[in-house]
């Protein structure tokens, strides 16, 4: 997901920081373009451009250090807790990111192997998914993504298509598609849904259940439903939803309705951690997953992957061949031009981990959760997540409303970034009367000794705020929350989009979970 920015006016772009203080003129005798120091040069006593791409050149080295000292105000992303994207990849791995940047991915011509090492990467994730291979005319079929996002929009866009397809030829009206999803979905479904105009029927959360109900989710199904999509692995609390409930429903009833299962997160977690469960190509319902190669998958952000039960569920008119920079090719994604990397550096976790190697880490990551989850439980939190492998290895949690706290989530969320932690507080899905949890999601990196200290500050941000006077401490809460919700009012954004109210944040105040 990228962000909208505005392109800045005049105004903005000579508005000095502080309102009053023009920039200092200093006596420039000395100043050189560029001297045996960074810092000795002109530029160390200029603003950065950020409005209008200067007219002059700017040495190497000044234009690095100045753009790397700019960078070290963000975050550190080991301690980043509340997103599920990879922040560590070995450094094998990274040098053969490095050296396929400059790779346009889309020149099959150009670059076979590259081609062929995403055709063995969709192999190996649709077997990991059940796909059917006994059947050599209806081979599953698939292709990399930037992202889930982008996934999700292709496969949002392949089952409103056969739908359309199929109320034509019976010679029904095609003009209101609709599609079933929980109220707990993720922001790019909406976005799918707006895009593509279809419909979004929400299966709403309560106060106790934070997924679909399966029955609830048939009942929603009429004939103008083009699928349902079912989480594996909630942004919110990370509970998988019950997949097989839904598609034994259907079956029951004789609904003829196709589920695309979101596996962004659990698609990687799942398989290794929980085979057992039904989820997947298995049950005959499900058509389509997508899954995130730089979450679980342990490749850096940028990319993600679609696989289809076969063909069928592909309609071919979506499909273009096309001649491009030499070669012919069939393509289905929202983008052509894009970099090699990410799809290598894929293909070298799951070669250079194996299943064995993916298991390993994945029954860590859970370990690590339960770990969490009981330390917090006794720190008097309420665990909203499910340990044991039942979900992803995540916690969700929440103050006890008994224990009566002056304070809320924000207010220990905010604390905890003052140590350099950066655990969310969210406001749950709608209808479940504006309830508030805390989320902290285990990667890879984030390692038994690290959770300890986690813990520690959890439990000093908590006595730091149970010993706050009243009028100190109502003060602290107000300024947490504006500061969780500064985003919404950035400079970059335009006035034109502030305030929205058609997404379930601007109508309900839901807070669209980090992923």
């Amino acid at each position: 997901m990228v962000h909208l920015a505005k392109v800045s006016n005049d105004a903005d772009a000579s508005a000095p920081i502080i309102e009053g203080v023009d920039a200092v003129v200093l006596d420039d005798t000395f100043h050189n373009e560029y001297t045996s120091s960074v810092y000795g040069s002109k530029f160390a006593a200029e603003d950065l451009p950020k409005h209008e791409m200067p007219e002059q050149e700017m040495p190497k080295e000044v234009a690095y250090r100045m753009i790397k000292d700019d960078l070290s105000l963000d975050g550190n992303p080991m301690l980043n807790l509340a997103s599920f994207v990879t922040t560590y990849m070995e450094d094998e791995a990274e040098k053969l990111m490095g050296d396929s940047m400059s790779k346009n991915f889309i020149d099959y011509e150009e670059y076979p192997v590259s081609a062929d090492i995403q055709n063995r990467c969709v192999s190996m994730i649709g077997r990991l998914f059940n796909a059917p291979v006994d059947d050599d005319q209806h081979h599953a079929v698939g292709t990399s993504c930037v992202g889930s996002s982008e996934a999700i929009i292709l496969g949002t866009l392949a089952m409103k298509k056969r739908w359309k397809n199929m109320r034509k030829a019976a010679g029904k009206p095609f003009d209101n598609p609709n599609i079933i999803m929980s109220s707990a979905v993720q922001v790019c479904w909406e976005k799918a849904a707006r895009y593509l105009e279809v419909e979004e029927r929400y299966v709403f959360c309560t106060q106790d259940r934070y997924i679909i109900d399966p029955e609830e989710t048939v009942n929603l199904v009429d004939e103008n439903t083009i699928g349902i999509c079912a989480i594996l692995g909630s942004t919110y609390t990370g509970q998988y939803e019950d997949v097989k409930a839904v598609n034994d429903l259907l079956i029951k009833r004789g609904i003829d309705c196709p589920i695309h299962v979101d596996a962004a997160s659990g698609g990687f977690v799942a398989p290794f951690v929980n085979p057992d469960l039904k989820w997947d190509f298995r049950l005959e319902k499900v058509v389509s997953i997508n899954v995130s190669g730089h979450k679980y998958g342990l490749v850096y952000p940028g990319v993600g992957w679609i696989v289809w039960r076969g063909p069928e569920y592909l309609p071919q008119e979506l499909v273009f061949n096309i001649n491009y920079l030499g070669a012919d090719q069939a393509s289905f994604t929202l983008n052509f031009s894009k970099g090699a990397s990410h799809v290598i550096g894929q293909y070298y976790q799951m070669i250079r981990l194996g299943k064995r190697g993916y298991r390993a880490i994945m029954m860590n990551l859970t370990r690590t959760a339960d770990y969490l989850a009981k330390c917090l439980e006794q720190l008097g939190f309420i665990i909203m997540s499910e340990g044991s492998g039942k979900g992803l290895p995540l916690v969700a949690f929440r103050l006890n409303p008994k224990d009566r706290h002056k304070f809320d989530e924000f207010a220990i969320a905010h604390q905890l970034r003052e140590r350099g932690w950066v655990v969310p507080a969210y406001t749950m899905a709608p209808n479940t009367e504006q309830l508030k949890l805390m989320r902290v999601v285990v990667r890879e990196d984030f390692s038994r000794s690290r959770c300890d200290s986690l813990v520690a500050d959890i439990q000093h941000a908590l006595k730091s705020l149970g010993t706050m006077d009243a009028k100190r401490l109502e003060e602290h809460v107000a300024h947490a929350f504006l500061m969780a919700t500064r985003s919404s009012r950035a400079s970059h954004n335009h006035i034109a989009y502030q305030d929205e109210k058609h997404s379930l944040q601007g109508k309900t105040g839901k807070t669209h979970a980090v992923c």
